[in-house]
């Protein structure tokens, strides 16, 4: 057998949504910080976004994170998160997959009942609290960035669907959120088709619209991913979402192309930008727990800590609870004669 590639990973989920862990292959990448890392990766390696989300190795659904030496000293370690069409700044479910593989495989040691290290995520610094017990990691709590709401009861135009109100805030990328109910939808399994054709379609018009960038890292701009929120089907959570996330390029002349994947967590930045509207909104206070469902009806907690300030915006330091488990382990190759190296993709899943 030749081989050309060979990557290590460990596959898991937090509360349902995939995210493999890169752990084996690629031994460091050029840049000063985690951010500079994460461009150098998009701008000169993304066959290997490639190579491990797409068809044959990959599938829609599935995210990515590899494990990088930090640029920080108070960092243990550092990830870079790579999902279908971008390379988010942050992101709540794979920092939970990132966390516990590094303590169950042993890349960190791990303290029982309380593991605490700080990861460096490309979004900046993310403080880690993982409960053990018996060499398992029950429960990983992180301290997030600094989390804002920007638009607030915007009334925006959407081809096809008419006037939506939606919100705008950062959570670790930028969120366009829009109540449910404004399309007749309640967050079900079987409403998946039409949560992502509208969940598309408000976010490509939110993106014209109105626009945003991070005031202290501007190389995070426009709005990115669209979350849809509905009042909650298990009675111990406040609220319901999801989170589409794309998987093609929208074309309003092609309806054919809108597509697009439920995360099937409560998604944690997703959390956090909806807990930033809330309390910029006055609907939640610091302190006070917030539990968010997501479609599978599984539960993350979130907690908005404390008040800081971020450029122009009135920000929020947010935390989020929830739980991954490992699924397996596998050596991913490429055969040099193999004609698709960066995989592919087809229109019956993808855009």
């Amino acid at each position: 057998m030749r081989i050309s590639k060979v990557i290590q990973a460990v596959d898991a989920h937090a509360c349902g949504e995939p995210g493999r862990v890169i752990v084996g292959g690629v031994r460091d990448v050029p840049g000063a910080t985690m951010y500079e890392k994460m461009v150098y990766m998009r701008d000169n390696m993304d066959w290997l976004r490639k190579l491990m989300l797409r068809e044959p190795r990959g599938n829609p659904v599935t995210c990515c994170n590899i494990i990088l030496p930090p640029t920080r000293p108070e960092a243990a370690a550092g990830y870079v998160i790579m999902e279908q069409v971008e390379y988010p700044g942050m992101s709540g479910t794979n920092t939970i997959c990132v966390a516990t593989v590094l303590l169950e495989t042993g890349i960190l040691p791990m303290v029982e009942p309380v593991t605490e290290f700080i990861l460096e995520a490309p979004a900046g610094l993310v403080g880690i609290r993982a409960e053990c017990a018996n060499g398992k990691v029950k429960q990983v709590t992180f301290k997030n960035v600094p989390a804002f709401a920007v638009y607030l009861d915007e009334t925006i135009e959407v081809p096809h669907l008419g006037k939506v109100t939606v919100d705008v805030a950062y959570g670790g990328m930028f969120y366009v959120i829009a109540d449910a109910a404004q399309f007749g939808l309640s967050i079900q399994p079987d409403e998946g088709g039409e949560i992502v054709r509208i969940g598309e379609m408000v976010k490509a018009a939110a993106a014209e619209k109105l626009p945003v960038t991070h005031p202290l890292q501007p190389g995070f701009t426009g709005i990115t991913i669209s979350q849809l929120s509905a009042p909650p089907s298990n009675p111990d959570a406040h609220r319901k979402n999801a989170v589409i996330v794309s998987t093609g390029t929208l074309d309003w002349d092609k309806p054919a192309t809108w597509k697009g994947i439920i995360d099937r967590s409560p998604c944690g930045t997703g959390t956090c930008a909806k807990m930033a509207v809330l309390y910029a909104k006055g609907q939640l206070k610091l302190n006070q727990d917030f539990h968010h469902e997501g479609i599978l009806g599984t539960i993350f907690t979130g907690r908005l800590i404390e008040e800081t300030q971020i450029g122009q915006y009135k920000a929020v330091v947010p935390t989020i609870s929830g739980t991954a488990w490992i699924t397996g382990m596998g050596s991913y190759m490429v055969d040099p004669e193999d004609p698709f190296p960066e995989g592919y993709t087809l229109g019956d899943m993808w855009g």
